[in-house]
């Protein structure tokens, strides 16, 4: 069963950094994009950050400049670091992965469970 797991959530004064990690694990043939979203009370889930199995990256305006999104293909991991954070930066943060399953050969959209980003001022 492929699952995405994440990691690294918790809450941090303003200008502090938290570094989010996200594993996907099971039967994965290939992990093409990959990224984070996040979804603050009351507001709608929105792109944070994407990356593309070739490295190219995509930035949500409000963390350009202070969060970096990498990958590793061999783990099918993604990490998000993310440095001088602000209190509007407190949300849910989720993976989301579109992976090509290995014994299926079926390309899907996963999401992990989301993790809590506090940032306090």
């Amino acid at each position: 069963q492929v699952q995405l797991v994440e990691s690294g959530g918790g809450s941090v004064q303003a200008g502090g950094s938290l570094r989010l990690s996200c594993a996907a694990s099971g039967s994965i043939f290939r992990a093409n994009n990959m990224g984070w979203y996040r979804q603050a009370p009351g507001a709608q889930r929105e792109l944070v950050a994407t990356i593309t199995r070739d490295g190219v990256t995509n930035y949500a305006d409000s963390v350009l400049g202070r969060f970096t999104i990498s990958r590793d293909n061999a783990g099918n991991t993604v990490v998000l670091q993310m440095n001088n954070l602000k209190p509007e930066d407190t949300a849910v943060y989720y993976c989301n992965a579109d992976l090509l399953g290995a014994i299926t050969l079926v390309r899907s959209d996963y999401w992990g469970q989301g993790t809590q980003v506090t940032v306090s001022s």
